[in-house]
């Protein structure tokens, strides 16, 4: 699975639902931590490129992607639950912005990420199994 998630050239491409993504232009590296990345993100009608440094804080375990420009970051941990299952967490933190446009945002935003995330796993899920050295099918 995090082999999967660290591989931005083949692997996690293709767990990018893509009504959200288009696709990752990798300028850098390409596995895990150093790798640089610029990925169109679709959302409210609206189209934006962000470019994204990864890094590793824990190696094997959680992968981290931040976009400088938008302090947005996107974190995956995935922890082995048994022979051929893991439990995968997607994180985004997002800076918020104050008053009403924070209250409208913040909820808008954990809704899309929900679905997001969701279409994710699914995709991820269908995919590892196909993948030598991917297997363990996330559990949630």
């Amino acid at each position: 699975m995090y082999a999967i998630l660290a591989d931005y050239r083949e692997g996690h491409p293709r767990i990018l639902p893509p009504a959200y993504f288009g696709p990752i232009t990798v300028e850098e590296g390409g596995r895990g931590a150093g790798t640089v990345i610029t990925v169109e993100i679709r959302a409210g009608g609206r189209r934006r490129a962000m470019r994204g440094v990864v890094s590793e804080p824990e190696p094997g375990r959680v992968l981290l992607e931040r976009y400088p420009e938008t302090n947005e970051e996107t974190s995956f941990t995935v922890v082995p639950e048994g022979p051929g299952a893991c439990t995968l967490t997607i994180t985004t933190t997002l800076p918020g912005r104050r008053g009403l446009a924070g209250r409208i945002e913040r909820p808008l935003a954990r809704w899309l990420l929900t679905r997001i995330y969701r279409e994710e796993l699914a995709r991820i899920a269908a995919y590892a199994p196909s993948v030598r050295g991917g297997e363990g099918a996330p559990t949630g």
